[in-house]
């Protein structure tokens, strides 16, 4: 396929390409965002197919995809598969054999049901204290695809899993003893034992990507956030995968200093890789207007967002807060120049627009909304966290690094960037532009081919020694 607007090709290497997640929210931020930007790339510059898996139950996946496909977040040559969606749409074959423990279909009555297009796809049996125990999924045609029981006993404990799938007249053709279990079947039949590159931005997916071991297929996980917590210690959600890293193929981090931070506690990491996300460079004029602040952010306590609103009012700023969640407990910090706009998915368009713009969470990977804004001439104001402004900003030259939680230092920063004359600005925003101009998308996606190259080598290097050693 030919470069995007004037982007030259990225020889990526030949084979399947997948980007694995585990769902598509409404409201979605910065790694679905970086996600689906990143497939884009794939694809227009580097003549690559991408497919975007998702493994949740949402029942409107089609619509879904029509809302994406839409606002330019799906092109052509990628496709959004969706695990039960596949399962509905594919003629199922036959296993040899079939453990069929607790198997036993949901009726209708007293259950609780999704539906598409007037149609169940779902019903659920729940237990008293709303702990789900079991997920029955049907096809259009109202025959059973898939009972996912969730209790059963398995290898005589109890609380065990049992996944059985129907034929296309509901009667059982396979089962596996485990959802991730399920999730290795397919990725198979969507390989079809071809060369395949699979990416996994989730961390709730990252698990499952540490068992899926294929001769032909290179996992590589994107970490998209701190691994660490306030205190320093590894986050729990992420134990067990930072304990694993040699068990893929690749890991991308976001930026040198948590690559050092990683190496630092678990040692030398062949694998890992320092890739940033990518930005669009909108081609508009910089210009030395003060048009007001912006925030991109969920409305979530890590993020701080209180910060800086209370941070705008004492500086007299106005500030527009745009993100999703309960606006609740930030509703007493709104004035008649600080205001919550509510979840958008246009709203890093007005970032060409906006003055600059606050980011004052806890702690960070590479936030997308950073170079998004710093492309648009929009100057970051930043909390000095870890790990992602630091990388970028330089100090009162291309925006403002502030001590993490200092909201007075916060205000001073938005003060005196108001202040600046006219043509200090301007120079601000061009050095903010040509900072930004470094994470291009053809920059970023030859970084990922060589990146995904040297994993699909040390991955055939290890493959040839395990051989060797298990006989």
């Amino acid at each position: 396929m030919a470069g995007d607007r004037g982007g030259r090709a990225v020889p990526l290497p030949r084979g399947r390409h997948f980007a694995v997640t585990w769902s598509i929210p409404d409201d979605f931020g910065g790694m679905t965002s970086a996600l689906l930007r990143r497939s884009r790339a794939f694809v227009r510059l580097g003549g690559v197919a991408v497919d975007v898996l998702t493994l949740d139950t949402r029942p409107d996946y089609p619509s879904v995809e029509a809302r994406l496909r839409a606002a330019g977040e799906l092109i052509d040559g990628m496709r959004l598969v969706n695990l039960w969606d596949w399962l509905r749409d594919t003629p199922l074959d036959g296993a040899d054999t079939l453990d069929l423990t607790g198997f036993d279909p949901l009726r209708g009555t007293g259950r609780a049901e999704s539906t598409r297009d007037g149609r169940v796809l779902t019903r659920t049996r729940t237990a008293a204290d709303g702990e789900v125990l079991q997920v029955d999924h049907y096809r259009a045609d109202g025959t059973l695809v898939a009972s996912d029981r969730r209790d059963t006993a398995e290898r005589g404990r109890p609380g065990g899993r049992s996944v059985v799938l129907c034929g296309a007249d509901g009667a059982p053709v396979r089962s596996f003893p485990s959802a991730w279990a399920l999730y290795r079947w397919w990725l198979d039949a969507l390989r079809q034992r071809e060369p395949s590159f699979i990416v996994v931005d989730s961390k709730t997916v990252a698990r499952f990507a540490l068992t899926y071991r294929r001769k032909r297929a290179v996992v590589v996980h994107v970490v998209h956030n701190s691994h660490l917590q306030g205190d320093g210690g590894l986050r729990e959600s992420r134990r067990e995968v930072f304990e694993n890293l040699d068990r893929l193929d690749g890991v991308v981090v976001l930026t040198e200093h948590q690559r050092r931070d990683i190496e630092s506690r678990f040692g030398e990491q062949p694998g890992l890789t320092v890739i940033p996300n990518s930005c669009a460079l909108p081609a508009v004029p910089v210009r030395s207007d003060r048009a007001g602040g912006v925030v991109l952010s969920s409305l979530t306590s890590r993020k701080r967002v209180d910060h800086a609103m209370r941070a705008a009012t004492a500086a007299g700023a106005a500030l527009d807060v745009f993100g999703s969640g309960d606006p609740t407990p930030f509703r007493a910090l709104e004035t008649d120049r600080v205001r919550l706009r509510g979840y958008s998915p246009n709203a890093r368009d007005l970032l060409a627009d906006a003055s600059f713009v606050l980011l004052t969470g806890r702690s960070e990977g590479f936030p997308l909304a950073l170079v998004e804004a710093m492309a648009a001439g929009c100057i970051p104001i930043a909390y000095d966290v870890k790990y992602g402004p630091a990388s970028v900003i330089r100090d009162g030259r291309n925006g403002f690094l502030v001590p993490s939680g200092d909201q007075a230092a916060l205000a001073d920063a938005i003060r005196r960037f108001e202040a600046l004359p006219p043509r200090r600005v301007a120079a601000m925003r061009w050095s903010a532009r040509r900072t930004a101009a470094a994470y291009s998308d053809e920059a970023i996606t030859r970084q990922w081919a060589r990146a995904l190259r040297a994993a699909e080598q040390r991955k055939a290097v290890r493959w040839r020694q395990d051989t060797l050693i298990n006989g």
